[in-house]
């Protein structure tokens, strides 16, 4: 129904490509920093004994391609995985980003400041200031696997298993199966909730929950219906429909990289588990009322999405998308 209205399929991808992609120039400085950050790194990393380098890998929305435009304060604009094999058993892995925190202040010199690098709950953000860049440097216990399979450390000393090559392998496998659309979904379902939470700083659904949900709904379809990725508008509201109908009280779980029997049982407010790790519910950290908050938000943008597909006028349709976009939405 909503891909029929004033806004349609190639109204939303307009809208992608002018206010929601990152630019192609903007997306070569990003590799260029990154790049220049992986080489220096190399070099720095290989005469410091505390941990061998085994590789780095692009990782995140950049690697997917499921980047959006950043604004200033959200986020990273890149992520890196750094897989690194301890050659000192006494080393503490609760000091391993402390320990990567002081390389990557070695590889730029006297050419930033303190401020310029903090520790996160798993990695080590980098800004630089003269491009407005953030990079996120993510340490990872290598295991020795051709599928890159890591402990993920984070600052408590946690561990929590990952794999950058298989989390690219999920989505890529999607995509080929699925078209561009496929991605180009994920970043307009990315920048409404960037939107919600513009308007509601307690919100919280981080991308990698929606990049999940559309997964689920590309493998199960909604309502008997196929996921319409190469309807924007129908795709959605499919989306809104699900999250408002579930109340995103159903589990989700994939079986691209083990059995869904080994998820086991969880009282979780939201449960979505890691397609590659069946111990780790990307979700965990989210309250029953983090849940209602999120459905909420999908209540309402669905009822603007169901009202725009039947607007008498363009002006109405575009008004109603607006809610889910922001101002800088232009319609058709």
């Amino acid at each position: 129904m909503a891909g029929d209205g004033h806004v349609n399929h190639k109204v939303l991808a307009q809208h992608a490509e002018d206010k929601v992609n990152v630019p192609q120039g903007e997306a070569q400085e990003r590799r260029r920093q990154v790049n220049h950050l992986r080489e220096r790194l190399e070099s720095y990393i290989q005469v410091h004994p505390d941990y061998d380098l085994v590789k780095l890998r692009a990782s995140g929305s950049t690697a997917k391609h499921t980047a959006i435009k950043r604004r200033r304060g959200e986020g990273s604009d890149a992520d890196m995985a750094a897989y690194v094999r301890s050659s000192d058993p006494n080393v503490p892995e609760a000091d391993l980003l402390e320990w990567l925190r002081d390389r990557c202040v070695e590889v730029y010199g006297k050419t930033k400041v303190a401020d310029d690098f903090v520790i996160s709950k798993h990695a080590v953000g980098i800004t630089l200031r003269g491009s407005g860049l953030k990079i996120d440097v993510a340490p990872v216990l290598y295991l020795g696997g051709p599928d890159d399979q890591g402990w993920l450390i984070t600052r408590q000393g946690e561990r929590v298993l990952t794999s950058v090559t298989q989390h690219l392998e999920f989505i890529r496998e999607r995509r080929r199966k699925a078209g561009p659309g496929y991605l180009e979904l994920i970043r307009l379902l990315k920048a409404w909730i960037r939107e919600c939470k513009r308007l509601d700083s307690h919100l919280r659904c981080k991308s990698f929950l929606l990049e999940l949900i559309v997964a689920h709904l590309w493998a199960s379809g909604w309502n008997g219906e196929p996921l319409q990725v190469n309807d924007y508008p129908r795709a959605i509201e499919q989306v809104l429909a699900y999250i408002v109908r579930t109340g995103l009280k159903s589990p989700i779980v994939f079986d691209d990289f083990y059995r869904p029997t080994e998820v086991g049982s969880s009282l979780d407010a939201i449960q979505v588990w890691d397609p590659v790790n069946p111990d780790n519910n990307v979700a965990s950290s989210y309250m029953e009322h983090d849940r209602r908050r999120l459905v909420d938000r999908a209540a309402a943008a669905l009822d603007e999405v169901s009202w725009a597909a039947t607007a008498p006028t363009k002006g109405a349709a575009n008004d109603a998308w607006r809610t889910l976009f922001g101002p800088s939405f232009e319609g058709a």
